[in-house]
């Protein structure tokens, strides 16, 4: 009997199904929607990914496999290329949040963003009056050129009226 020369339309409608319905669609679904027979499209589609069975089969499911990868690579190229386009669609429909989201994704693939984040454990309550004044106040050194139209002192006036507050508060008790 020997093996088959070349697939047959079935084959090639299970193989293109595997891979364009992967991850949605087990293959015995897959085989049912080529033609395959209900009853037995669990063997079948197991027996045609076996490549001592069938590699014509296995052979035509790599190549397309690889020619999928290959369409929906992602470089960082088509990455920042795509994010513009899809920045210009949504500014031209005035979406500007998702314009805005998009051009910051960008910078992000281009590394221009460092996210940093600090876990410190410890509370602010445990902190002294004199130490809560020096973090708040040096929180403002570090941030004020990013605060717009507020002056430090404002901040400072701000940072400290309800402190002060609460000290006439606890100590009125």
């Amino acid at each position: 009997m020997g093996l088959p020369k070349k697939l047959t339309e079935q084959q090639i409608k299970f193989a293109n199904l595997i891979v364009a319905e992967e991850g949605r669609k087990t293959a015995t679904q897959c085989a049912i929607e080529a033609g395959y027979a209900k009853d037995s499209a669990r063997q079948s589609a197991s027996k045609l990914q076996n490549p001592k069975l069938f590699p014509l089969v296995v052979q035509y499911l790599g190549e397309i496999r690889a020619e999928w990868q290959k369409k929906y690579e992602v470089s960082f190229g088509s990455h920042i290329t795509e994010l513009a386009k899809l920045r210009d669609e949504a500014r031209d429909k005035k979406a500007w949040s998702a314009a805005v989201n998009a051009e910051v994704a960008r910078g992000k693939a281009a590394g221009l963003y460092i996210e940093q984040k600090i876990i410190r454990t410890g509370k602010l309550e445990d902190l002294t009056t004199e130490e809560l004044e020096s973090r708040m106040k040096q929180i403002i050194d570090d941030y004020s050129p990013i605060l717009e139209n507020v002056e430090v002192e404002e901040l400072i006036d701000k940072v400290r009226e309800p402190q002060e507050d609460k000290i006439v508060e606890t100590t009125s008790e």
